[in-house]
């Protein structure tokens, strides 16, 4: 059963156990209720979405592979991509979703997520009927806290850590989402010891991107964040060369290229959408 009215927040965000953290950033729980019906968009971002919902399925009208055809979801899991999907609700949607870093999903899901960049899938065609069963342990939990640990006790039973993309891959991607995207792909290769073009394959390989498109992708979430994080009042000219654009415009053109539309026009849109959590962890998590 969902939170929905119950004393516990609507949005919330929870660490993962200490063992999962290399793998997965951070969980967000939401529930939300009596909104009117809309729509909002699913950015490129720097971690793969899992989504577990509870009660109503995901609805995606519009995927960023625009060949795969809208669908309901219980369980999804979608790789890195470059344009926003567009995701419909009746009102109501409650879930937990995992920020699941590239660098995890061999370890925790047993393929590159190279493999799974540009698309959306039921979390079933990975993981089978476990997936329907972690849907229905989360949704019997009573609270966030103990549906996290439902999620935390999941992932760490599948835990591979053998199976890891080489360090050279793991330090290149650490390093462009260290710096939002400023180092070079040139400097990369430098500072990995291999080649630009073999950078870039091993790249496309355990990530999905290459080096250049994914300091783009990065670039574009620090100031996403930025943004979101003003309440929408970053100056936007501020804001480009904060993040490593060359102007405003520069800005306007790569936000409108991977959001599908400027950041002013993104944030009169979404603002209802991108509250800020209430963080559990400290509390809750033992972090």
């Amino acid at each position: 059963m969902a939170a929905a009215g119950s004393a516990e927040p609507a949005y919330v965000r929870w660490r993962p156990a200490a063992a999962l953290r290399p793998y997965a950033a951070w969980y967000t729980g939401y529930d939300q209720d009596g909104l009117p019906p809309g729509w909002h968009r699913g950015l490129p971002s720097p971690y793969l979405t899992l989504i577990v919902t509870l009660g109503e399925p995901l609805r995606i009208a519009a995927h960023p592979d625009p060949a795969t055809p809208p669908g309901d979801y219980d369980t999804l899991i979608g790789g890195l991509h470059t344009t926003p999907a567009i995701i419909t609700h009746d009102g109501r949607g409650a879930g937990i979703q995992v920020a699941l870093s590239p660098l995890g999903t061999r370890s925790l899901l047993g393929l590159p997520a190279g493999e799974l960049a540009g698309v959306d899938l039921d979390l079933a065609c990975l993981l089978g009927p476990l997936a329907a069963k972690l849907r229905e342990r989360v949704s019997l939990a009573p609270g966030w806290a103990a549906r996290f640990r439902v999620v935390d006790e999941v992932l760490a039973a599948r835990l591979d850590p053998g199976r890891a993309p080489a360090p050279e891959v793991a330090f290149a991607w650490r390093r462009l989402c260290a710096t939002g995207g400023a180092v070079s792909p040139a400097e990369l290769a430098g500072e990995t010891g291999w080649s630009g073009r073999y950078l870039s394959r091993r790249f496309g390989v355990e990530i999905g991107l290459s080096p250049k498109v994914a300091a783009r992708v990065a670039r574009f979430d620090l100031a996403r964040r930025r943004l979101q994080e003003s309440g929408g009042a970053f100056p936007l000219a501020a804001l480009a060369v904060g993040c490593g654009y060359y102007d405003q415009a520069h800005l306007t053109r790569e936000f409108s290229a991977l959001a599908g539309v400027p950041p002013a026009r993104w944030w009169a849109e979404e603002f209802r959408n991108v509250q800020s959590p209430v963080d559990l962890a400290a509390a809750d998590s033992g972090a």
